[in-house]
This record gives structure tokens, C-alpha cells and sequence, in this order.
């Protein structure tokens, strides 16, 4: 491949500009939700250059360290209002680079990302340079691996925006100078790294042997933490999300909400008498199956949030089981008055949740959790006060049955289908699912009965015989609509 020398370029001195884009790939715009016009900027301090082999430390105290594997361009000749056709020719070379983001500093910034994207090491950069004058820009693909296992790749065709474009847009604004770097994005895929992962970018052009060569950096871990004389790291739902690279989730804006007084009844009316006004209407197959409440006497009423974990596969638990894996940021996530309903596919060989989770959902307002698998720390989780439905208590972890895939997702649990927003109802006789566009009528059906069910026992309790009592016949049915009107 072609090889340019720059006298200020990664792999000389430092470059007297970085700048680098915000969102520029159409899989890394969907998978945030949103999709820019026109590309937006901020700067880099060039202290923050790094080399292949280096390291990049995660401060004491923070959590969410992300790479961003990316195409970088040096700049080999001055531009300054330059047209679009026109941009490349200023390119001297293209590089492999990674943009290191901490996502516990990024609120402090606002999108200048100053603190959150200045530290020391975090754009590594090379190993080699692309002489620009051998590619076509419009043909360079950029890979990234952690650990060994391939993560993002894309080429520039999935760019909103062409490579030239960057030049030229930059170009009204300010010169740019030779040496100075533009990080041109990143596409879906980036996420968090932790202490010891090893992080490997290379740009190359697919079905030849042009290529940045492989540029490797090695997370560790800091010793010393910020203070309170500035920001201090601050770290949010919205961001753990964004760090971990989960999709936006779109509400479904035609699911009916559960109101304050639907909660009432539901909390009035036995799941032994919704079960049989369900069945009244042909659903019979709502009862989720095999689950009994650590905390007996406890009432569940709430919308679903879901769960579901895959049979563990190691590779797979690698990928998906560790970090800030999908258990977590539902758990993380749990609005007040949800219930967390988890697919364990009917295996009890494994805890599903324990005490550190079920503190959270409790603090967060959680109604409850479901599971079809086990709980660990049985006792320890009842002593939170959060009722939780279980097939009972198992010591083993995750890893042992389980990989957590994803959430808020159709799951079946106990036997029974789970849509996020269901109603959930459990009480000691067990656990329903109740359609939203039916609940109220469920709800109201059920109260009625029970008005009913009441009376008839009382009667069977004075020592009358069921016979004709129990259901109601004509007689007895009009015995009790005047003991109705009474009341």
C-alpha cells in the first residue's frame, strides 16, 4: 500500500486540531433514535493522542469507559473553503482511530464533551497511515474487535454524510492545517469496556491488502478519582443506555394505561375471579404457571416489563452476561408500579434475581417480579418487602442455566404469553395476565361476582344446602338482587 510521511500526523508529532463528528452512520443514527440533517462537531485536545500498545485508563469512581472504533483522516494540505469535489485532494492519509468516550463526564459538557472525551489517551491512533491518493473514499470499511470478538463493522457507503463532506463543511469555519485529524464516526456496535479488555480498530479496503494495520489498546483500571472542584461523574438511565449502545426503545402509544382506580379494583378482586371471568371470555391459557409469592398474603398488581434469558451458551454468556448486561438495565430501569415478569423457560436450576437487584426494583417503586425460575438469597430478597413469584430458592447464578438476551419483548413465562404492558394480578392462589383493552371490564366482572360469591357463602354458612344456591337458580337469584337493593 501506498505509505504518507507526515512531519505532524499519528505517527509523528502531535496534530494541532482533532475534530471529530458526532452521529454520521445511518446503523449508529437508528440505533439512538435520531437521525441529524447535517453533521455536527466537537473538538478533541491533541494531548489525548495514543499509539498502538498503549493503554487508556478508566478514572476511580466511573463506570462507563466506551470505544468508538472509527476512520480518521489527516489533513496533508491547507484548506479553507473548499468545494466538495475538491476535498480529498487535501486528505493526505487515512488511520484507524478510537474515539474513547467516559460517559459518567458527559452531562457535565452538554455535547462539547471536553471532559468526557479530552483524557489523556483517549484517541489512539495508526499504527500505519493510508496514502489517500490509493483509495477511493467511498470504499473504506472500519472494524472493531474487543477481547478477540468482532463488534462493529461498516464501510463508508452506511455514512449519512461522504467523508468529503467533513473536509469541506469544516473548511467555511476555520483552515485546516496539515497534520490536524478529523474522526469521522462511528458506526452501531460501540460500547462499554472494562479494566483488562482489549480493544482492536483497523480501516482497510475489503479484498485488498490496504489497511491501517491493527490498532490495540488496553483498558486499565485508575487510582485516582475526581473531586469536587469541578463536575463530578454523574451517571443516569438515559446514559448507561446510550454507553451500552441500546437501541431507543418506541413506546407503543396505543397501550392503555393503568389507572389509579383499574389499580384499586384490581387489588380488591382475587385472582381466583379474574381467572374465572377470563375464562368467561375464552382466555384460558393467562395463567402464568408454577409460581408461588415469597411473602405470602402479598398482592401484585401492575403493568409488565419482560425479561427474557436464552439457555446458556458460554460463548454467548461472554457476549451478553457480563457488564451491564440486559438484566441489569431493566432492573435499572423499572418504573413505579411495573412488574418485571422474567422467561427462565421453566428452570428453577438457577436464580434469576437476588437481593442487590430486588433492592433496586424496590427502591425504584417496582410492584413486583415474576419469575419461572429460581431466587437467589430467598430470605434476603422476602426481607425487602418486595413480593416476588417464583418457583423458590436456588443458590447457583446466572451463568450456571442463563444468558439475559433482552428486554421488553413478547416472553413466555409459567406457560403463558407476556407482552410488555400486560396487567399483571398474583396473589396466593397464583399469578394472571390480563389484556390492557379487557382489564376494566375483567376488574368490574369480578367484583360483581364477588359481591355475589359472598352472599351465597353466607347463606351456605347459616346452613343452607348449595343446591340451587350455588350457582344462583330464579329463587335464590331473586332473594339476593333485594338483598342488593337493601344494601
Amino acid at each position: 500500500m501506498g505509505t504518507y510521511e507526515a512531519p505532524s500526523g499519528p505517527t509523528a508529532t502531535r496534530p494541532g486540531k482533532i475534530i471529530a463528528v458526532h452521529l454520521s452512520y445511518a446503523s449508529r443514527a437508528e440505533q439512538r433514535g435520531r437521525r441529524p440533517a447535517n453533521p455536527s462537531y466537537f473538538f478533541k485536545p491533541s494531548s489525548s493522542i495514543g499509539t498502538s500498545g498503549g493503554t487508556v485508563e478508566r478514572p476511580a469512581g466511573t463506570e462507563l469507559l466506551a470505544f468508538e472504533g472509527e476512520i480518521a483522516l489527516v489533513i496533508g494540505t491547507a484548506a479553507r473553503w473548499v468545494k466538495p469535489d475538491q476535498a480529498w485532494e487535501h486528505v493526505a492519509a487515512v488511520t484507524a482511530a478510537n474515539d474513547f468516550g467516559l460517559y459518567d463526564l458527559r452531562t457535565a459538557d452538554k455535547g462539547s464533551n471536553v471532559r468526557s472525551k479530552g483524557g489523556d489517551g483517549y484517541t489512539p491512533l495508526g499504527p500505519g497511515l493510508i496514502d489517500a491518493r490509493d483509495v477511493d473514499p467511498s470504499s473504506l470499511r472500519v472494524r472493531t474487535w474487543v477481547n478477540g470478538d468482532l463488534v462493529q463493522e461498516d464501510t463508508t457507503a452506511g455514512l449519512l454524510f461522504p467523508l468529503r463532506q467533513f473536509v469541506s463543511d469544516l473548511s467555511q469555519h476555520f483552515t485546516l492545517e496539515p497534520g490536524d485529524v478529523i474522526l469521522t464516526g462511528t458506526p452501531a456496535g460501540s460500547s462499554v469496556v472494562s479494566p483488562g479488555d482489549v480493544v482492536v480498530v483497523e480501516v482497510d479496503v475489503p479484498g485488498t491488502s490496504v489497511s491501517s494495520g491493527r490498532l490495540h489498546t488496553t483498558v486499565t483500571q485508575g487510582i485516582r478519582s475526581f473531586s469536587d472542584i469541578g463536575s463530578l461523574p454523574e451517571v443516569d438511565d438515559k446514559q448507561r443506555a446510550e454507553a451500552w449502545g441500546t437501541p431507543v426503545e418506541q413506546a407503543e402509544e396505543d397501550t392503555p394505561a393503568l389507572s389509579e382506580e383499574l389499580r384499586a379494583k384490581l387489588l380488591r378482586a382475587p385472582v381466583a375471579g379474574l381467572s374465572a371471568q377470563l375464562r368467561k371470555r375464552g382466555l384460558n391459557n393467562v395463567a402464568i404457571d408454577g409460581v408461588r409469592p415469597n411473602l405470602p398474603g402479598s398482592k401484585v398488581v401492575g403493568t409488565a416489563r419482560t425479561l427474557r434469558f436464552v439457555p446458556n451458551r458460554e460463548d454467548l454468556f461472554k457476549s451478553h452476561g457480563g457488564g451491564y448486561n440486559a438484566q441489569k438495565r431493566l432492573f435499572d430501569s423499572v418504573g413505579a408500579g411495573e412488574v418485571i415478569v422474567i422467561e427462565a423457560r421453566g428452570d428453577k436450576g438457577s436464580g434469576t434475581l437476588g437481593d442487590i437487584l430486588a433492592l433496586r426494583a424496590r427502591h425504584l417503586g417496582a410492584a413486583g417480579v415474576i419469575t419461572d425460575g429460581g431466587v437467589r438469597d430467598f430470605e434476603a430478597v422476602a426481607a425487602t418487602g418486595l413480593p416476588v413469584f417464583s418457583q423458590g430458592p436456588h443458590p447457583a447464578v446466572l451463568g450456571r442455566k442463563h444468558v439475559p438476551w433482552d428486554t421488553d419483548v413478547a416472553v413466555a413465562c409459567g406457560g403463558a404469553t407476556v407482552l410488555p404492558g400486560d396487567i399483571i394480578v398474583g396473589d396466593d392462589d397464583g399469578v394472571v395476565v390480563i389484556p390492557p383493552s379487557l382489564a376494566e371490564e375483567i376488574a368490574d366482572a369480578t367484583l360483581v361476582q364477588e359481591d355475589e360469591d359472598s352472599w351465597i357463602a353466607e347463606q351456605v354458612g347459616q346452613g343452607r344446602p348449595i343446591e340451587g344456591l350455588f350457582p344462583l337458580n330464579p329463587l335464590w337469584r331473586e332473594r339476593y338482587e333485594a338483598w342488593q337493593k337493601k344494601q
